[in-house]
């Protein structure tokens, strides 16, 4: 067979399929595949049907183990699912030698297909290997300068569910000569309709090192639009679920992502590759309360104050102001006897408490054993032989419940912040030296509010309550925790999706010229410390597989002013004609144009995404029903029938679309607060398109592009 042999062929008539007929599958090698992938999807409807013929009325003790044994069994008949449409394998690894045996001459190789998920048959023996089992590994990473003992890669290629091509590289042989893969190239440039999609066999070797990197440590991955961070980021989840299930499903993973239109749009991914757990939400969902709603908004200015480092140096002092010196000693009475101890000593065992740098509200459970434990002491030294139960009776003596609620009182993290917004001395005794005049009267409420209630509480307010929370307790601690589009958190945001992963580890996904919030990360070394996760290994992707080279290079002529000194972005994409640039001569005609531009790019496969500055989306809606064009709103999903989506710049942020229509760049930019904010913007919006971009304006386009 030829370098880089190339097989296709028409999709099979159902009546003359391998199963169908034996002989044609023992000559054709295509014929050959078709009828292993009839036979391994014959065996996972085995394994399925073995599942849900399980009869446990007679394993389980009650009816609370038989609900939660049912709930298992249920989530792995939803893992053992046939997607039609999706693929069951995509490669197929011939090893020279068998895995792990010595390399001895004459050794017999094996041969294994890579797949989404582990298939066997009616005798255990594997028919689809999982892709993330060590064996399949070097499907993602041999190469002809390293063959890792691989003799064959094939990949296949799918029509609708149907196996029609595959293609093959023998990495072993001097006399072949490395080549691009076309099928490959055909997966990653194939039009997205529906939610993201995964990328299991386009997996790249770079992507592959950080999708594989181990649970203990945290990775933070800084990549430019198209570099597939997103996805990396998944499966590398997915994996770790792999290799760690055990420990992960005692400690939980969870993926954060940066709205709920980003969250429905990756929620497929995971479940495609047969993981069903990993829960997903926002950083608002994470800080939120059922008991408090958010009804207010920040201006800039005063969101950029909330959400810096400092605000939890000021909380920590305000919590612990709380604190207070007895001035009275203690007289516990117990039947005829009485004990004294004097305040001095109570304040030495609070300050011994405060000292030790625990939680406020630990220290306040542990203050009355304390002093129980030295009252125990003068009651030994009279005589007595008192035991555990003496002390938790004495701890739980009236006396030593008023001395603990005087000095250690109860704190309440909504009231301490309600109180710090809305009292400018309280706020001014613990900010001193921390916060500047000027940022503490950002802070303060102008009517401040009567009741925690009443309040209308911002997002970034709910985050400082977050924290003050976790001052008063600790907050439950995660095995591993994702987040994307991170560059665009705040410090305390960071600090709180650290608390979420003190003892687990962190994937940390993001680009620094995409950050459009006025508080955006502006290094990775600076936001790996809020997180709490200093030593994290940072990897850059910088090989684009998504954006076409030409549109890439475009939006990149905005990197100088928006993220000085940041590696842009190298597309593998070359598609000519992908970047349409189009002048409209009055604002008047552009409405008219997009509607044509909407058409156009209609005519091809795949989803549209009219993408426009957020106080133009009410005309440009108004404009396609009056053309009869529908369209969706993000985070709905795209059909076949419906393909367009109306999509406010704001929300564009992780969503990828075929073709892309941008109205009217200047409006974008402007639509921000600040320029660098309002270009990085636009450089999200500009590399949004996976096939091709028609810009359209009226008014001058930034400076930046119209740079060479």
């Amino acid at each position: 067979m030829p370098a880089h042999a190339h097989v296709t062929d028409p999709a099979p008539d159902p009546d003359t399929t391998p199963e169908a007929d034996p002989d044609a599958a023992a000559t054709d090698p295509l014929g050959r595949e078709r009828a292993h992938l009839a036979a391994s999807r014959s065996a996972l409807r085995a394994m399925r049907e073995d599942v849900e013929n399980l009869d446990i009325r007679d394993v389980t003790a009650n009816w609370v183990n038989a609900i939660v044994l049912q709930a298992q069994i249920d989530d792995r008949i939803k893992a053992l699912a046939d997607l039609a449409h999706t693929p069951l394998f995509f490669g197929r690894l011939n090893y020279l030698h068998a895995p792990g045996a010595e390399l001895a001459e004459g050794a017999e190789g094996e041969q294994f297909y890579i797949g989404r998920r582990h298939v066997h048959d009616a005798g255990g023996d594997p028919m689809v290997i999982d892709w993330r089992a060590p064996v399949s590994q070097p499907f993602y990473r041999a190469s002809k300068n390293d063959p890792q003992d691989i003799g064959l890669r094939r990949r296949f290629g799918y029509t609708g569910g149907e196996l029609t091509a595959y293609e093959d590289e023998h990495l072993s042989d001097p006399a072949e000569a490395a080549a691009v893969s076309k099928l490959l190239q055909q997966e990653i440039e194939r039009p997205r309709v529906g939610p993201m999609r995964d990328i299991v066999a386009t997996i790249q070797p770079e992507q592959d090192e950080i999708v594989r990197s181990g649970l203990s440590g945290s990775v933070c991955v800084q990549g430019g639009p198209g570099t597939g961070k997103t996805a990396v980021g998944l499966h590398r989840v997915a994996y770790l679920l792999y290799a760690h299930r055990d420990r992960l499903a005692r400690t939980g993973t969870l993926v954060i992502g940066p709205n709920r239109s980003f969250l429905h749009y990756i929620e497929q991914v995971l479940p495609a590759l047969g993981e069903l757990e990993v829960k997903q939400a926002t950083v608002d969902d994470l800080v939120a309360r059922a008991d408090l709603e958010v009804r207010g908004t920040d201006a800039a200015e005063t969101a950029v104050v909330k959400g810096d480092a400092r605000m939890a140096e000021v909380l920590r002092r305000a919590v612990h102001s709380h604190v207070s010196e007895p001035v009275e000693p203690l007289m516990v009475v117990r039947g005829s006897r009485r004990w004294r101890v004097p305040a001095y000593e109570i304040a030495e065992i609070v300050a011994e408490l405060q000292n030790r740098d625990i939680r406020y509200g630990a220290a306040r459970d542990a203050l009355p054993q304390r002093i129980a434990h030295a009252v125990l002491v003068r009651m030994e030294q009279a005589g007595e032989a008192p035991d555990d139960r003496v002390q938790d009776a004495v701890a739980r003596n009236p006396a030593v419940k008023a001395v603990v609620k005087s000095v250690w009182p109860l704190v309440e993290p909504a009231k301490l912040v309600l109180r710090l917004l809305s009292d400018a001395e309280f706020l001014a005794e613990h900010a001193e030296g921390v916060l500047s005049q000027e940022e503490q009267e950002l802070l303060l409420w102008s009517k401040p509010a009567r009741s925690v209630k009443s309040a209308k509480w911002s997002a970034a307010d709910l985050v400082l309550i977050d924290e003050t929370n976790d001052l008063v307790e600790r907050t439950h601690s995660l095995g591993h925790v994702v987040v994307d589009e991170a560059q665009d958190l705040s410090p305390m945001q960071y600090r709180a999706v650290g608390r979420r992963c003190t003892t687990g580890s962190a994937t940390v996904l993001g680009d620094l010229a995409q950050g459009t919030t006025p508080w955006a990360t502006r290094s990775w070394d600076e936001a790996l410390a809020h997180l709490g996760k200093p030593g994290a290994v940072l990897e850059e992707l910088t090989a684009g597989f998504r954006v076409p080279r030409e549109v890439i290079a475009y939006a990149s002529r905005l990197l100088p002013s928006i993220s000085p000194g940041l590696s842009p972005v190298s597309s593998v994409r070359e598609t000519p004609g992908s970047l349409i640039i189009s002048a409209v001569d009055a604002a008047d005609s552009l409405p008219s144009a997009v509607i044509d531009a909407c058409r156009a790019s209609l005519v091809h496969e795949g989803s549209i995404g009219l993408i426009a500055a957020d106080a133009r989306i009410p005309e440009l809606a108004e404009a396609l029903t009056e053309a009869g064009l529908p369209y969706l709103a993000p985070g709905e999903e795209t059909t076949a029938e419906s393909r367009l989506t109306l999509v406010p710049a704001s929300l564009a942020k992780g969503l990828e679309y075929d073709y892309v229509v941008l109205h009217e760049p200047a409006d974008v930019v402007s639509g921000e607060p600040d320029t660098r904010t309002g270009l990085r913007r636009l450089y999200v919006c500009l590399t949004r398109a996976v096939s091709g971009l028609t810009l359209l304006h009226a008014a001058p386009l930034p400076d930046p592009l119209t740079q060479p």
